[in-house]
């Protein structure tokens, strides 16, 4: 019983850690020290308010201690046995160890496609998912600010890894912070994707903060975390984001000559 009791406090401390730190520097970079410097990049003209702000962190709060309660078991006797975790990264090699970082962060955009989508339906929406929506204009406290039902299923990720993939602890832990710092830059309300990004292939496969920002303001479409592939494969993604991802890059940098070109050829 003392084991379990330390390792809640280890992976509470963890997880609080990584959220007030990383939130917590988004927060204060974004909404505090940059404000004005980075006044084209916001996402939405409306600005959330303090009392948003601490009903996120409350139940983010809440939901990290349900996410930890859902893994314990998978890190301790007898479960753990069970699990692929290996002790040694010898064992598979360094490059293993970045591949399956990568690849858990695969398997959980598809997880939590498909978990999101549930919890929309009309029946698990108002009970639960509402909860997390009600930040209409998210920030990065709102990224973990779930329902508890939301957090235990949000929390079944990890040990679905353990599972199915051969991961060391250095990749669990690389999966977890890399995975929250993506989960931050969605709910930030602003854009800071580069210029060149539009242009690029990347911008065909990954998800903006404009992407969830979406989702966020208009409550349909978009439930991808990582990726766009999921929601463009079953036709759920916004018909108006590569609209509004546009309109918020020119607030930031002004229409591109490539742009007015088009204008042009258009108009004639």
């Amino acid at each position: 019983m003392a084991k379990i009791f330390e390792w809640i406090i280890y992976l509470f401390s963890f997880s609080m850690i990584r959220y007030f730190s990383i939130a917590g520097l988004a927060y204060l970079l974004v909404y505090k020290v940059f404000t004005k410097k980075l006044a084209g990049n916001k996402i939405q003209a409306k600005h959330a308010k303090k009392a948003d702000f601490a009903r996120e962190i409350i139940h983010s709060i809440n939901a990290s201690l349900w996410m930890v309660f859902v893994a314990i078991p998978f890190f301790i006797p007898p479960i753990n046995q069970y699990t692929q975790q290996y002790a040694n990264i010898s064992d598979y090699g360094v490059v293993y160890l970045v591949f399956s970082v990568i690849a858990s962060l695969v398997i959980h955009d598809t997880y939590f496609y498909w978990m999101h989508r549930l919890l929309h339906h009309p029946l698990l929406f108002k009970h639960t998912h509402l909860l997390h929506h009600k930040s209409t204009n998210p920030s990065p406290w709102t990224s973990y600010a779930f329902h508890t039902f939301e957090a235990i299923t949000e929390g079944m990720i990890l040990p679905i890894l353990l599972f199915v993939l051969p991961m060391h602890s250095v990749g669990i832990s690389l999966f977890i912070v890399s995975g929250f710092i993506i989960n931050v830059y969605g709910h930030l309300g602003y854009e800071i994707m580069p210029k060149w990004f539009r242009r690029s292939v990347l911008f065909e496969v990954f998800n903006t903060s404009v992407h969830h920002n979406l989702h966020h303001s208009k409550f349909k479409g978009n439930y991808g975390l990582y990726l766009r592939i999921w929601d463009r494969l079953m036709k759920t993604e916004h018909p108006q984001y590569v609209a509004t991802f546009d309109k918020v890059q020119e607030q930031r940098f002004g229409k591109s000559k490539q742009d007015i070109s088009e204008a042009v050829m258009i108009s004639e």
